[in-house]
């Protein structure tokens, strides 16, 4: 079945690093406690082995691709690719809005603006390390 409320956020960067370096900083075993912006209120209940597919950290409220939470759908696709000044970093989230096609309208208000928020931060951080 085929939703009509599945929306979609991308952002990109390019990182002045090579694409293995950039990958290299997504493995270490804190990054994700690096990329989680100070202002979110979650809490790492198990750390993933990113080196493991099929992996799962396990995140008060929030996974890569959602089991439960307040999403109908989530899922987050990390993408390094090659890019003439380094790399490009690149995260794709396909989600489905709580509350059916009222999610869906406050989506720009609601969710946009805090995804927006959310990997500003995560970039600048890869960036800065």
């Amino acid at each position: 079945m085929i939703s009509l409320r599945i929306m979609k956020f991308v952002k990109e960067s390019v990182i002045n690093a090579r694409p293995e370096r950039v990958f290299a900083f997504h493995e270490l075993p804190d990054a994700f406690e690096r990329l989680m912006p100070p202002w979110e209120d979650a809490t790492i209940i198990q750390k993933a082995d990113i080196k493991v597919i099929g992996s799962q950290a396990i995140v008060d409220m929030f996974e890569d691709t959602q089991v439960s939470g307040p999403f109908a759908k989530w899922r987050h696709r990390h993408i390094i690719e090659p890019h003439a000044d380094g790399a490009l970093l690149r995260d794709e989230i396909e989600y489905e809005p709580p509350f059916w096609f009222l999610g869906a309208l406050g989506a720009p208000f609601a969710i946009v603006p805090k995804l927006e928020k959310m990997f500003n931060h995560r970039h600048d951080v890869t960036r800065k390390w």
